[in-house]
């Protein structure tokens, strides 16, 4: 299985809003801090699910931005 990965930039405080959020979508996806201080976090996921992760991100995108 090969996954897909996107970088997103976030608000540094919100990394464990995130990463409880996604927890509860079991097995959408993996969140890692690329470089937490700049809010910068990588989101692997497999393609079949690209579409419902997108969905979530939209919708989580006003509680999670860094601007």
């Amino acid at each position: 299985m090969k996954l897909e990965h996107i970088y997103l930039k976030i608000d540094p405080s919100r990394f464990h809003y995130l990463k409880f959020i996604l927890e509860g979508y079991d097995g959408l996806s993996q969140l890692s801090n690329h470089d937490i201080a700049k809010g910068i976090v990588r989101l692997r996921y497999e393609k079949s699910c690209q579409k419902e992760m997108f969905t979530l991100l939209d919708s989580l995108a006003p509680s999670i931005s860094s601007f």
